[in-house]
């Protein structure tokens, strides 16, 4: 069932170990059916190697398991949470890329001190409190603090990001990463100046407006 999203969720598990955001078989994507609101998830523990599109678990948003034969994600509460909170959310993405991840050791979010940050996300990328793992812990420190950002550092653990679709959850997970590595760089030179607010605001509707190609 949900072929085209199970698909599309495989596809985007797979940019993961692409973009060198995980170690072994650590993190996650996850999708959501606009019109069942099943979820399309990886299983827990399978090789990025040996993924394969059917191998990907369906659940409904209380957690039952509607299609497959594995386990689902042991961070499918979290993801379940974000998706029965926020109806504009259709992708979720859980990683441990180190550079971001530093920052969330150390409970420090990430101001917007570059021109790529202020296009893509428009504002700082938020820290939580520490939360434990197995329930909807972590899933309400990403509500209640990701704001606008579609990226948030989980204290001592790592990274969750949102989008609309898959994709576009995958893709703030590989620009934050590449934003935490430059800023962790120009921290070994300096203290770096912040973006104004209202630049951060132009720079981010202009990007919203202009970027790309439009129909």
């Amino acid at each position: 069932m949900l072929e085209k999203l199970r698909d599309e969720v495989y596809k985007m598990n797979m940019e993961l170990p692409r973009n060198n955001l995980v170690t072994w078989t650590s993190g996650n994507v996850s999708g959501r059916d606009s019109e069942t609101g099943y979820v399309v998830i990886k299983p827990s523990g399978v090789s990025y190697d040996l993924l394969r599109p059917e191998n990907l678990v369906v659940v409904d948003l209380q957690g039952n398991v509607i299609e497959g034969d594995l386990m689902p994600s042991v961070d499918t509460d979290s993801h379940l949470y974000v998706y029965k909170h926020r109806d504009d959310i259709g992708g979720v993405v859980h990683t441990h890329s180190p550079y971001a991840t530093a920052f969330a050791v150390l409970g420090l979010s990430i101001p917007v001190y570059l021109t790529a940050m202020a296009d893509e996300f428009g504002c700082s990328v938020p820290v939580s409190s520490y939360a434990r793992i197995g329930g909807d812990e972590i899933g309400k420190e990403i509500v209640d603090k990701i704001g606008k950002s579609p990226a948030i550092l989980l204290k001592n653990h790592g990274v969750f990001t949102i989008g609309s679709t898959p994709l576009y959850a995958v893709k703030a997970a590989v620009m934050l990463e590449d934003i935490a590595k430059t800023v962790h760089l120009a921290l070994q030179l300096g203290q770096p100046d912040e973006i104004p607010p209202e630049e951060v605001e132009r720079a981010h509707r202009r990007y919203r407006e202009k970027y790309g190609q439009k129909k």
